[in-house]
């Protein structure tokens, strides 16, 4: 569960990262010892940190956000990682099948988050996760946040569920072969077989899988109902109604036109959204409640579909049919936040000039397209920045 966002200031130089550094340090003592934290484990924990360039790099670059949701698809659900899912669900049937029946989450979308997260343990990160959310906090895009979450890994040494020296993940915080952060890790993990640690670095991916299969119970995970289905649009739908804030019941949708991608029948699961993530060009997408629990994981729409198409394939399922607009250029973040800016000058309120492409930027765009007679898809795409200025 790293975190998940995209870009604001520049990347602070190193000088920035010399004495300021250090001085934040002695600050943030003085917050920690308000949150608990005793001296002693504060010194342990921040012996050796330094200010870690790299990790802010890498803040900028995260790729559910950066890349087209075509070729974060190629990566995530590659056929390798569908066969090696596959794989890993029979070595671990009888464990998968003990969580299963524990929490009522699917062993192929444990699977799923487990092989997206850390390619199923093979990449779990070696970062010092008080280094990284140190700098995180230090730099100061979402300084409290990531206070929050300093605080908490703080918190876990200080409770010895896990040495400082093994307190290790990716750049964001994110710990383990499921990549809890820690508030969510103090809120979630589970000590599955009742050995007095909720050991979610271990080598046995047992309290971590189990840890997951918790979290998502609590957020609202119903068994037997799908994440979403690749849908066909008719050439007669609205647009404008492919927008995760309307729901309707899967009879409503399929008499407005929609049909499953396959022609086949779509079980009622309850009401869903159609999504259009790469606009009227790519792969449509009719979307139940399982796809917002899962956006609690992981806010990008990106990860959502590419999980739970990877626990589809898993499962068994097949390749989605639709194409996609291979040849659209992405928008970097500066692009994003101009499309914003230029939007809102024209009235057409983004709700914030973040460079995060929202509902409500989606919206906006939207909008702006129904005003120039085009398919009001709300797809930020090149195109529609050039349109723009």
């Amino acid at each position: 569960m790293n975190v998940r966002d995209v870009a604001g200031p520049s990347v602070p130089d190193a000088a920035r990262g010399g004495i300021g550094f250090l001085r934040w340090i002695d600050r943030f003592r003085k917050r920690a010892r308000v949150s608990g934290i005793r001296d002693g484990v504060f010194d342990v924990a921040f012996r050796g940190v330094r200010f870690n360039a790299e990790v802010i790099q890498k803040d900028r670059r995260q790729p559910e956000f950066t890349r087209q949701i075509w070729n974060y698809l190629d990566a995530v659900v590659s056929d390798a990682r569908v066969r090696d899912g596959r794989a890993v669900l029979q070595r671990n049937r009888r464990l998968f099948a003990e969580i299963e029946a524990r929490f009522d989450v699917e062993a192929a979308i444990l699977a799923a988050v487990w092989g997206a997260e850390s390619d199923f343990g093979a990449c779990r990160g070696d970062t010092p996760v008080i280094e990284a959310l140190a700098t995180l906090a230090f730099d100061g895009r979402r300084a409290q946040f990531f206070e929050n979450q300093l605080i908490a890994a703080l918190k876990i040494v200080q409770t010895g569920n896990v040495l400082p020296k093994r307190l290790k993940g990716s750049w964001a915080g994110g710990m383990g072969h499921t990549q809890f952060i820690p508030t969510t890790y103090l809120d979630h993990a589970v000590d599955f077989r009742g050995d007095g640690r909720r050991d979610i670095w271990s080598d046995d991916p047992t309290d971590a899988l189990a840890s997951t299969a918790s979290f998502l119970r609590h957020c609202g995970w119903r068994k037997g109902q799908p994440w979403g289905r690749e849908v066909a649009l008719s050439h007669r739908f609205d647009l404008a109604l492919a927008n995760r804030r309307i729901r309707k019941t899967v009879n409503d949708w399929m008499a407005m036109g929609v049909r499953d991608a396959r022609a086949r029948r779509i079980p009622d699961h309850g009401f869903a959204s159609i999504l259009l993530p790469a606009g009227w060009r790519g792969g449509a997408f009719m979307i139940f409640d399982n796809f917002q629990v899962m956006r609690l994981y992981n806010a990008a729409d990106a990860y959502v579909i590419a999980v739970g198409h990877l626990a589809d394939r898993i499962g068994g399922g097949d390749s989605f049919r639709s194409g996609w607009p291979r040849k659209d250029r992405n928008l970097g973040v500066a692009e994003k936040m101009e499309m914003q800016r230029m939007l809102v000058a024209r009235g057409f309120d983004t709700q914030g000039t973040d460079g995060i492409i929202g509902p409500n930027t989606m919206d906006a765009i939207r909008a702006f397209q129904a005003s120039r007679g085009l398919p009001p898809d709300g797809y930020a795409s090149h195109e529609i920045l050039e349109r723009l200025k």
